[in-house]
C-alpha cells in the first residue's frame, strides 16, 4: 500500500492510495463519514424565542454547527464512566442571550470549555427584529455520523486513478478536437504532438475519445489505485480524520479477526 497527498489545505485533502481493493478503498470511505466521533449540539433548552423560526427548526441549525474538540478529553457517552448520563467528561454546555435587532450568529454561542466553540464564528442561526430576544442553553456530545449527519466527520469522495494514453502513430495533432473537448483541459497541444499534463484530474468523462477521429486517446483507469478528496465538515482536520478513520478500520479487523479465532 502506498499513500501520496496531492493537495491539502485546512478544510480539504486530496491523497492517492495505490495498491488496495475497491472494497477497501470503500470501506475506508464509509468509516470516514460515519464512524469518526466529532462534537455536535444533542439538546436544546430554549428559555426565550422570538424569533420567526419555531424552536424545533432551530435546535436542528444549532445542532448542525459544526465544534471544535479535545479528542483527548472527552469519551463517547456509551464509553464514558457516567454511562451516559452526563458529565464533563462527555457533555459540554453551550449558552446564547441576545436582544434584537440583531442577527445571531453561532460565535454568540458562549461554551463552558474554551476548546469546544464553534469551526466558524458567522454562521447565522436566525434574525432578530426590534425588542426581540432569544435566550437558549444547548448541550453538546461526542456522536458518529451513522447515528445522525450532524455528526459526520467528512464529505468524501473518490475515483479510480485514471490514465490517459495518446498513440502519437495514430494521431493527428493538427485536428485538436481532444484538446478541444476535454473538460478539465488537461489535454495540451505541444510541439507537433498531444501531451496529458495532469492525468489525476481526468474526470473519465471519455469525451475526448468519443471525438478522436482516428481512436488514438485511450482512457483507462486502475483497478487498485484510487484518488480520494475528504472535505471536513467537523471540527477535525481532514488528515486527522484519516488517521482515525485508518486506526478504526485497523482496530475492527483485528477485532473480526479475534472472534474468527474462536470459531475454531
Amino acid at each position: 500500500m502506498k499513500v501520496q497527498i496531492l493537495d491539502k489545505n485546512d478544510f480539504e485533502i486530496k491523497f492517492l492510495l495505490e495498491g488496495v481493493t475497491p472494497a477497501f478503498a470503500n470501506t475506508l470511505r464509509r468509516i470516514m463519514i460515519s464512524e469518526v466521533a466529532t462534537m455536535a449540539v444533542e439538546w436544546v433548552d430554549f428559555r426565550k424565542n422570538d424569533s420567526v423560526i419555531v424552536d424545533e427548526l432551530l435546535a436542528n441549525r444549532i445542532g448542525q454547527i459544526p465544534l471544535t474538540f479535545d479528542e483527548k478529553v472527552y469519551e463517547l457517552p456509551e464509553n464514558c464512566k457516567c454511562e451516559g448520563k452526563g458529565c464533563s467528561k462527555c457533555q459540554v454546555e453551550l449558552v446564547l442571550k441576545k436582544k434584537g435587532p440583531c442577527v445571531v450568529y453561532s460565535g454568540d454561542m458562549k461554551s463552558s470549555d474554551k476548546d469546544v466553540k464553534p469551526v466558524f464564528d458567522k454562521i447565522p442561526i436566525t434574525e432578530l427584529f426590534e425588542d426581540s430576544e432569544m435566550e437558549f442553553e444547548a448541550v453538546a456530545q461526542l456522536g458518529l455520523g451513522k447515528k445522525h449527519a450532524k455528526w459526520q466527520a467528512a464529505v468524501v469522495g473518490y475515483k479510480n486513478k485514471p490514465a490517459v494514453v495518446i498513440n502519437v502513430k495514430e494521431c493527428d495533432d493538427k485536428c485538436k478536437k481532444c484538446v478541444e473537448r476535454c473538460v478539465k483541459k488537461i489535454l495540451k497541444h505541444d510541439k507537433e504532438k498531444i501531451v496529458v499534463t495532469d492525468p489525476i484530474e481526468c474526470s473519465l468523462c471519455m469525451q475526448c475519445v468519443e471525438v478522436c477521429p482516428k481512436n488514438a486517446v485511450k482512457v483507462q483507469t486502475s483497478e487498485d489505485s484510487f484518488v480520494f478528496v475528504v472535505e471536513s465538515v467537523c471540527g477535525i482536520k481532514p488528515e486527522e480524520i484519516v488517521e482515525r478513520a485508518a486506526k478504526k478500520l485497523e482496530e475492527t479487523a483485528d477485532e473480526f479477526g479475534k472472534n474468527l479465532k474462536k470459531l475454531k
